[in-house]
């Protein structure tokens, strides 16, 4: 699956902040998450979803669960994350995560 370039840290703080937009979207975005050969999108996706949980960083779960179900993470599939990581992660992260991935899969 071929990436799309990522231009959102040069868009929104290119001008601010243009050695932050670059290792956003050439390091992380470009080349990090390129690298599909050792380790797939979607597992990428499932990591960085459960990660962001985990952290509180609701703001960046949304694009990020939208990205999750783009590489083929399932509504079932995300459901059991959040599920699982109530336990873990706390049942108020949970909460909120839900209310984004029902969001985000509501035509599924």
């Amino acid at each position: 699956m071929a990436l799309t370039k990522q231009t959102a840290g040069h868009d929104l703080l290119g001008e601010f902040a243009p050695k932050f937009a670059e290792l956003n979207d050439d390091v992380l975005f470009g080349q990090v998450w390129s690298r599909e050969k050792e380790l797939s999108a979607r597992d990428r996706s499932l990591i960085t979803v459960t990660a962001l949980i985990t952290s509180g960083m609701f703001e960046q779960l949304s694009y990020h669960m939208s990205k999750a179900k783009e590489n083929g993470v399932t509504k079932e599939e995300i459901a059991e994350i959040v599920t699982h990581l109530s336990f873990y992660a706390g049942w108020p992260k949970a909460w909120t995560a839900f209310h984004l991935a029902k969001e985000i899969y509501a035509e599924d």
